[in-house]
């Protein structure tokens, strides 16, 4: 297979066969859904560097689920802080 040249490799088998098969599409959906996710979020917390990181750097999925499950809610406990301790907390652990 390493001493295949590229256009051999792309019309029988190797690189070619791998971007028809069902796991690359699966890949294609998956990766679309959590990029869809985390720029739909970033966009709505006007968080305009994570939009354009998460919209260039391509991480299967990685980044993307990172910054929905983690980095996007880190701006909570800042938010409260900015309003003189006023802010409504809406996560039970900042309830008690």
């Amino acid at each position: 297979m390493f001493n295949q040249s590229f256009s051999d490799m792309m019309q029988g088998g190797g690189f070619g066969s791998f971007f028809s098969s069902p796991l690359f599409l699966l890949l294609i959906v998956w990766t679309l859904v959590w990029k869809g996710l985390a720029l739909w979020r970033a966009a709505r917390k006007n968080s305009p560097i994570w939009f354009v990181v998460l919209l260039v750097v391509n991480t299967i999925g990685v980044l993307d689920i990172l910054y929905y499950f983690f980095f996007a809610d880190m701006g909570k406990k800042s938010e409260r802080h900015h309003h003189g301790g006023e802010g409504v907390s809406h996560s039970e652990e900042e309830k008690k």
